[in-house]
């Protein structure tokens, strides 16, 4: 039997509860432990972490003293998702920590920068011929102002796009 290279599947997450919906969504429907070993997929799970400056918005007088505080709080919370979805992984047997050196298909990344192009440049990177990103269910006036990481990836990644929108919790009166 010949032996083909994996494809890629980019996963994007960020501390929303859509993106760890979206992340265990993805590995129960293409990861499930049957499957595991015999993945048609590479996994890449990516977190793109806002630079200091673009999340504190303002210049003048006092920016760059608050500058190191905000990027170590964004170190901090990336280190957090990035955990938190290797224990995801791990707790659907996806991620096995291991000696090998192909102890597992799955990469972790943070990269700085907007995540609708840190998501559509690892895709490029990775050749990924699918890329998985939760949906936030903002409404068309919220989605207008602050911009659609899916929209974008949606209309500029050069692969398949899977939007995984969480399904509405009803609630009975």
């Amino acid at each position: 039997m010949a032996t083909s290279e994996k494809q890629v599947m980019v996963v994007g997450i960020d501390d929303s509860e859509h993106s760890t919906y979206g992340l265990e969504w993805t590995l129960d429907h293409f990861f499930t432990p049957s499957l595991s070993s015999n993945s048609l997929f590479k996994l890449v799970v990516v977190h793109a972490k806002p630079s200091a400056s673009s999340a504190v918005g303002f210049a003048g007088p006092g920016a760059g003293e608050i500058l190191p505080f905000v990027e170590s709080d964004l170190k901090k919370t990336a280190a957090r998702v990035v955990e938190k979805a290797k224990e995801i992984c791990t707790s659907k047997s996806v991620y096995i920590i291991s000696a090998s050196l192909q102890a597992s298909d799955v990469i972790f990344e943070v990269v700085e920068g907007d995540a609708r192009n840190v998501l559509c440049e690892a895709v490029d990177k990775h050749h990924a011929s699918i890329l998985v990103v939760g949906n936030h269910g903002y409404g068309a006036i919220k989605r207008a102002v602050l911009g659609s990481v899916s929209d974008y990836c949606a209309h500029h990644a050069h692969c398949t796009v899977m939007i995984v929108k969480r399904p509405k919790i009803k609630q009975c009166n």
